[in-house]
């Protein structure tokens, strides 16, 4: 009954529940949708797609805090279970509490996406990418839907009884899991992939900020430096916020004794990767006439929300680096 995962639940649900009612709606614009017609049907669905417009930009808005709220519940549920001493331990209560934090983290940047495209449709007099972005409004309906159902039997399933494995035992190099697997890797070798992804998605996204060439190049590289994080943080980049060089949990940073400070280094990279990902998704649609003016000036402001987020995450992660008296 606590009121974090009661927000959690009903929230889903709501989300999927107005996912469900776009997606029908979708259906309708995709098999009937005619900008030219005047016919009764066709003013309706015009209307319907701004109330859908709306009501989505609001459910996909708690979607992405709900990934936050997801793991500071389970940060907070730690102290409920014998040897949980963070959320990694809460989530290993059950088989359901990292597949639902994998799908919830997916579900964050194909709700940002279609965030991004709505946003763009919306701005041309045509809807251009109507038809587009409801089709892909049913793909993320499907992950969503499966995201309630993995997250309600997540919570459903949690037992005081049961004795989990804390951080120290999942994140260990010596560990025979996948999660050790990626602790045990050599710290230097990871600094340099590391701060080389950073700067080269730097330098494609001046390169892009200038010639207005490169989207595809910029989205390919902010996967590949997102990917690269993730790994960094557990690989090296924790190691330097505890001061410890066995700890390589990626849940304690987000915990009081760091400031809370992974919730910002998260906010960072995740931002980052959306505004990056949009580029190249918007970068298919800009031959569209009604399009030319309005994609290029969205997807430079993207550009530099993605440069922000990186260079602002590069920042934290660099701090404990060059002021701590911690030394690998």
């Amino acid at each position: 009954m606590s009121p974090a995962i009661i927000a959690l639940v009903f929230g889903s649900f709501l989300v999927g529940a107005f996912v469900l009612y776009g997606s029908a709606v979708g259906w309708r614009i995709i098999r009937s949708w005619d900008l030219a017609s005047g016919s009764e049907q066709q003013l309706l669905l015009e209307r319907r797609t701004y109330l859908v417009s709306t009501i989505l930009n609001y459910a996909f808005a708690f979607e992405i805090f709900s990934l936050l709220l997801y793991v500071y519940t389970a940060d907070h549920l730690h102290n409920l279970f014998v040897g949980a001493m963070c959320a990694a331990g809460s989530l290993n209560v059950n088989d359901y509490g990292y597949p639902t934090l994998v799908i919830k983290m997916a579900n964050v940047f194909l709700c940002g996406i279609w965030i991004v495209l709505n946003h763009a449709d919306n701005k041309a007099h045509d809807y251009p990418l109507i038809k587009i972005k409801y089709k892909f409004l049913i793909a993320v309906a499907v992950s969503l839907l499966i995201e309630v159902l993995l997250q309600a039997s997540y919570f459903a399933g949690l037992k005081a009884d049961v004795i989990t494995s804390c951080c120290g035992t999942l994140f260990s190099e010596h560990g025979e899991t996948y999660t050790s697997d990626v602790a045990g890797l050599p710290p230097k070798p990871m600094m340099i992939f590391f701060f080389l992804s950073m700067v080269l998605c730097l330098r494609v996204g001046v390169h892009f900020l200038w010639t207005g060439k490169g989207g595809k190049s910029l989205s390919a590289m902010t996967v590949m430096a997102v990917v690269f994080s993730l790994i960094s943080i557990i690989s090296f980049i924790s190691l330097y916020f505890y001061e410890l060089p066995t700890h390589h949990c990626p849940f304690c940073v987000l915990q009081r004794e760091y400031g809370y400070i992974g919730y910002a280094l998260y906010l960072a990279l995740f931002v980052a990767g959306i505004s990056g990902a949009s580029v190249g998704v918007l970068e298919s649609f800009k031959g569209k006439e009604s399009m030319k003016r309005v994609i290029p000036c969205l997807q430079k402001k993207l550009c530099i929300v993605c440069m922000s987020g990186f260079t602002l995450f590069a920042a934290i992660s660099s701090y404990p680096m060059l002021f701590s008296d911690f030394v690998l």
